[in-house]
């Protein structure tokens, strides 16, 4: 940060300056860590310093931790050749005697990602109104997400998965995510959109080898086994990572931040991010779904649609990260935007409308893949530039996720059964 106090950093989160007395540099050892509180010479007022924002220990511990939760616990719902997200259940519980023609298990999926979307603003207002029980909601959202998941195996009716699997599951993820949200806006400030390029990129990572994972555990042990094995996975790895999830502000400091600078509303530029995103998610969702089924269409096997899947989630990771770190670089976020929706346009009609081989397809998947989920990256740059007050990041964040989702209410019923 450009700021050289802690005094003068505070004041970027709208806090008096008069708080503060000592001016201590924003790089100092002395900061790393928790916070500590030092009695200033001949006043009562204590001199509160903060850990560093954009780097240091704290800031990169709780970005690998989120990470890593976002890859484990959202990942599967972004990969679409995964078992928890729409086509998959719908694929496989639709092979099944028990389930089979049954239309409603696209209903497992849909509630699951859609509690995820649309759950969104409710979620990060929470997480916002009560800042000092954030931490309470990541412990309530996590086991939730994991007994949704153990529930699930051990329920042989279509209801029963609805209830765990996409309720349960759902409504567990997203109560936990925006608590980090939070966490991840208090520690990255002037490379945000690097640090959340980062953690939307983590549901690429996972694709690039899960879906592979998890068809393997399908086909050997069926749904209840592997549901088990997901869930333990999960515990194990991400359990030993809760107590890195944490703010960096104290929590005197987070409660002042509890109210939310709704001004931006009022800008049309808003309300154009927001149309831009409505109409992108609309359509975003479609390649990645149709892929493998066109490609065995054209008489290409399974493993080349997987294939061609694994390089997307590839090229997302790359796109997601680029498209963060180039929004802080003072890039128009609009020219951003413009761009990563061109290019993928260009990549639905030129390349995937013309392939009739693996190798276009492959080619396409690595365009959009960059480029269509680059977009999604652009969120925090939208929230920068509509307004200036740190207060309104999470809320236009959450508002952005929530219009990217609304496509989950009725996209599972075209998805193809194959």
């Amino acid at each position: 940060m450009p700021s050289t106090s802690v005094g003068s950093e505070l004041q970027t989160w709208d806090q008096p300056e008069s708080h503060f007395q000592e001016p201590i540099s924003e790089h100092s050892p002395s900061q790393l860590g928790d916070i500590n509180n030092i009695p200033a010479q001949g006043e009562g007022i204590l001199i509160q310093q903060l850990a560093p924002a954009d780097g240091g220990a704290g800031a990169w511990r709780l970005l690998g931790a989120a990470f890593v939760f976002e890859a484990l616990l959202w990942g599967d719902f972004e990969t679409p050749s995964t078992f928890k997200s729409t086509w998959a259940n719908r694929n496989y519980y639709s092979s099944l005697p028990q389930f089979a023609g049954n239309s409603n298990v696209a209903l497992i999926g849909t509630i699951a990602q859609g509690a995820c979307y649309l759950g969104a603003p409710a979620s990060a207002a929470l997480a916002k109104r009560f800042p000092k029980f954030q931490r309470q909601q990541i412990w309530l959202g996590w086991p939730l997400c994991i007994l949704g998941l153990v529930a699930g195996s051990f329920t042989t009716t279509l209801p029963g998965l609805i209830a765990t699997q996409g309720v349960m599951y759902g409504v567990g993820f997203v109560t936990l995510t925006y608590p980090i949200i939070s966490f991840i806006d208090e520690w990255w400030i002037a490379r945000k959109g690097m640090a959340f390029g980062i953690i939307s990129a983590a549901s690429g990572a996972s694709g690039i080898f899960m879906p592979f994972i998890i068809e393997a555990l399908l086909k050997k042990y069926g749904y209840k086994t592997t549901l088990r094995a997901i869930a333990v996975g999960m515990a194990v790895l991400t359990g030993p990572l809760l107590p890195f999830l944490k703010g960096r502000l104290p929590p005197a400091e987070q409660s002042a931040m509890g109210k939310t600078n709704w001004s931006f509303f009022k800008k049309p530029l808003f309300w154009i991010f927001c149309a831009s995103t409505l109409l992108q998610g609309l359509g975003f969702f479609f390649p990645a779904l149709y892929l493998p089924s066109y490609a065995t269409a054209i008489g290409l096997s399974s493993t080349s649609g997987a294939l061609i899947l694994a390089i997307m989630s590839l090229a997302q990771v790359i796109g997601q990260f680029s498209c963060g770190y180039l929004s802080d670089k003072k890039m128009s976020v609009s020219a951003l935007c413009i761009a990563c929706s061109v290019m993928s346009t260009i990549a639905a009609f030129a390349l995937w409308g013309l392939a009739k081989n693996l190798a276009l397809l492959l080619v396409f998947g690595i365009v959009y893949g960059f480029f269509g989920y680059g977009f999604t990256t652009m969120r925090v740059g939208m929230g920068r530039a509509v307004s200036d007050d740190p207060s309104a990041a999470v809320a236009t964040y959450a508002i952005l996720v929530f219009l990217q989702g609304v496509e989950t209410s009725w996209l599972d019923p075209l998805v193809p059964v194959y």
